[in-house]
Parts: structure tokens; C-alpha cells; sequence
């Protein structure tokens, strides 16, 4: 992985490290296994990132070392590699760090929990910074961005886990 724009690898599985903005988001999806199950393969198979607007490319589901690249707009490209994958009983996901052409430098990561409970939760971590001129031109507004495409996770995860397809 030696591609990757930024030096701390797998971050996101701890303490985010300084020098970045970071963003940590969580919602609940919904209660019990069914839940958790199309939460957990809507997540994997890049469906929750479709669902929020992103148009993904990526050769099958997240694995560690998988390329994968999001259009985040006309001409703006979003490069990345899967760091790492979680694939525990009641808990599922996987974070990816950028690689060059992204606009940004730093890692994400998306995790499907069910609690002893049975409450289901989506978390989004992330830890960033402008790697453009682009992106460090806009200023706050990359970081509005960011917690808007959080957002359309959240509310794209939420249609797919209710959906009668995903029943």
C-alpha cells in the first residue's frame, strides 16, 4: 500500500491522527439480524455509496488492497485503496485511505454494527485533508462537502436496508 497519499494507515480503526479534519458520523438503522445483514452487503458492494450519488467502479466487493474509484462530479475523480476490512460476527465494513488524483489526503471508514440489543448502527469515520490546490481553494466548503456526502450515506443506507428488495 504503498501508494496511499498519507503515511498512517489503517487510522480509522483507532485514535484519528492530528493534523486533519476529522468527521465521525452514526445512525441507526433499524433493529435485528435481517437489519444488520442488508446493511452489512449494501456496504460491502459499493451500493451504499451508489445510493448516495457516486458513481463507483471497482472490480467486486471491498477487500483489502481493492482500487477503487468514485465520480464525485463531472471531471473529479476519487481514487482510492481498501485498507482494511471488517468482517467479525456484528460487525462489518472496511476503510479505504487516497491514492494520487484524489483531491483529498487521508482515510474513511464505513461500519455496520449489531448491538446485544439488536440495534443496528452505520458509522462513518474519516480523517482528511486538501491534497489539491482545488481542494485546498475551496477551504470549508470541501469540508461542508464532506459532511453532506456523510449525510447522503446515511440516508442512502437507510432506503437500501428498508427496501423490499433488500428484505
Amino acid at each position: 500500500m504503498d501508494d496511499l497519499t498519507y503515511p498512517e494507515h489503517g487510522a480509522t480503526a483507532g485514535t484519528l491522527p492530528e493534523g486533519y479534519h476529522h468527521l465521525e458520523r452514526q445512525a441507526r438503522l433499524g433493529s435485528g439480524q435481517g437489519v444488520f445483514e442488508r446493511a452489512a452487503a449494501a456496504l460491502m458492494s459499493w451500493q451504499v455509496h451508489q445510493a448516495a450519488g457516486l458513481k463507483v467502479v471497482a472490480d467486486g466487493d471491498a477487500r483489502p488492497g481493492l482500487r477503487v474509484v468514485s465520480r464525485l462530479a463531472p471531471g473529479i475523480t476519487a481514487p482510492c485503496r481498501v485498507v482494511y476490512v471488517i468482517d467479525e460476527p456484528g460487525r462489518r465494513g472496511f476503510a479505504y485511505g487516497t491514492l494520487p488524483g484524489h483531491p483529498e489526503s487521508g482515510e474513511e471508514s464505513f461500519l455496520v454494527t449489531v448491538g446485544e440489543d439488536g440495534e443496528v448502527l452505520f458509522a462513518i469515520r474519516a480523517f482528511t485533508r486538501p491534497a489539491t490546490l482545488l481542494a485546498r481553494a475551496t477551504g470549508p466548503v470541501g469540508r461542508v462537502a464532506q459532511r453532506l456526502v456523510a449525510g447522503r450515506y446515511v440516508r442512502g443506507m437507510r432506503r437500501l436496508v428498508s427496501s423490499p428488495a433488500h428484505t
